[in-house]
């Protein structure tokens, strides 16, 4: 059993590599809009990091439910039954706001790079595909 200060310890260590990845997350995807007008690209801003966030939230949510399962045991009283898991409803959100921001991200790429794009982001979703 692990004490209170070795789980902190890694419950931070945990939040810097999370932290760390939106960062190279958010990298990538301004360098695809490198060429845009400043004043366009301060309004992608927010864009990019929420994209950047879901992005690696889905990669750890996918993890999580690859090692723990869809389903848990939910005992109230004498009853006991299996019941879907909160994650796999955080995963579906994610996962459609995850879509509908980045096609709102490749919308306003130049042609050339929209197709590359999109077929990243097909590749990711169909990747991350959970099945209940």
């Amino acid at each position: 059993m692990k004490s209170k200060v070795e789980q902190l310890k890694e419950q931070f260590k945990d939040d810097l590599n999370k932290e760390k990845n939106i960062k190279q997350e958010v990298n990538r995807i301004k360098k695809l809009y490198k060429d845009f007008p400043k004043e366009k690209s301060k309004v992608l801003e927010g864009l990019i990091n929420e994209s950047a966030f879901i992005k690696i939230s889905l990669e750890e949510l996918r993890d999580n439910l690859l090692k723990n399962g869809f389903t848990e045991v939910f005992e109230q009283g004498e009853q006991r039954f299996n019941r879907e898991r909160p994650e796999v409803k955080i995963y579906t959100t994610f996962i459609q706001r995850y879509s509908n921001v980045m096609k709102q991200l490749i919308d306003l790429l130049p042609v050339e790079v929209k197709k590359e794009e999109a077929d990243e982001l097909l590749a990711f979703l169909n990747r991350n595909k959970i099945k209940k």
